[in-house]
């Protein structure tokens, strides 16, 4: 697939890119064995409260990041903006997510592209084999091979090509950063960020990634919990946490999350990103430098408390077993800097 970046004066954006050299950030999570330090997770997180003002931060919390599909929830209110009708509330939580490529999820997103006269060879994401296990043993069992709709991503594109037609757009070159559809994507995740997008660079689905800190990743998705009944930031919050099974699928930590969590809606995002955010409380995001997922999830928890989560509602999350043997021997756990 070419580079939809390829002669558009590089990948950068408006602001200064990050710099070359990594932060030397705190240790965000330990993994302890058998009683013994095995392993820490580096990184940056922060907690802000409903105003979007920061109460709590350790890392580098405002040089920017890729938060890659945590970005997605905001993007899905440019595509809303554009003209795009979901027609439901399924439609729209699929276009903000990243499914595990489960039958219901690619019927859907097949459906949405045929709402728009559009078919499974107009996605430009590449083609995957199903993220949830058991599909893709049954396929890789078969012989079948890998398919767009598969890919985790195959949601949002179709959501993009639905947005193009319905805005009267070209759906060739759908990807590219100067195609009308891309243009208000980076202008809104700047406009919600409170920041401007400082890269811009491709993403593992093919569409253009655009560089965040933390801080303006909370702001972007606390925007969305704390906005009017109507709008399409509330549209989009509300059909994350209304549909959480097609914003990822079964097993998945961020579809369970929002059922275990009253009004959270959280996102998590490739190479060690998650961003979350809970009306009337704040939002917090955080990157893992390893970009590891094994930390993410119990640093989101420990931040969900400083915002008043209870415990109960995250103990899944908030120790994860280390096993050995037939049995458990430790824990991954947010260090002790995150404990409020």
């Amino acid at each position: 697939m070419k580079d939809p970046l390829a002669g558009q004066g590089g990948r950068s954006g408006t602001g200064s890119a990050p710099s070359s050299r990594w932060p030397d950030t705190p240790v965000l999570v330990e993994v302890w064995r058998s009683g013994f330090l095995e392993s820490v997770h580096r990184g940056s997180l922060v907690v802000l409260d409903t105003s979007g003002q920061v109460t709590f931060g350790v890392g580098a919390v405002d040089r920017p990041i890729l938060p890659r599909s945590s970005n997605k929830p905001v993007q899905a209110t440019a595509m809303l903006a554009a003209g795009w009708a979901p027609r439901s509330a399924q439609e729209l939580a699929i276009g903000a997510g990243s499914h595990n490529g489960e039958d219901a999820h690619r019927d859907l997103a097949a459906a949405m592209l045929a709402s728009a006269a559009l078919g499974p060879d107009d996605l430009g994401c590449p083609p995957a084999l199903p993220q949830h296990e058991g599909t893709r043993a049954d396929w890789i069992a078969t012989g079948r091979a890998p398919e767009r709709l598969a890919m985790n991503c195959s949601g949002k594109h179709a959501a993009m090509l639905a947005a193009c037609v319905a805005a009267g757009w070209p759906t060739d070159g759908y990807l590219d950063r100067d195609h009308p559809l891309q243009q208000a994507i980076e202008a809104r995740l700047a406009e919600a960020a409170g920041e401007p997008v400082t890269a811009v660079v491709v993403d593992g689905c093919g569409a253009p990634q655009h560089a965040l800190s933390v801080t303006g990743l909370a702001r972007g998705v606390l925007s969305l919990v704390e906005a009017a009944a109507g709008t399409r930031e509330r549209a989009v919050a509300d059909a994350m946490r209304a549909e959480p099974w097609f914003v990822a699928g079964t097993g998945r930590e961020d579809t369970e999350l929002m059922q275990a969590v009253p009004g959270l809606l959280v996102k998590g995002g490739a190479d060690g990103v998650h961003v979350a955010a809970v009306p009337g409380r704040g939002a917090v995001a955080l990157k893992l430098d390893d970009g590891g997922d094994r930390g993410r999830t119990p640093a989101l928890a420990a931040a969900l408390q400083r915002l008043g989560v209870p415990a109960e509602q995250l103990s899944r999350w908030l120790l994860t077993p280390v096993p050995g043997g037939d049995g458990v021997v430790g824990e991954v756990r947010a260090a002790p800097a995150l404990i409020g």
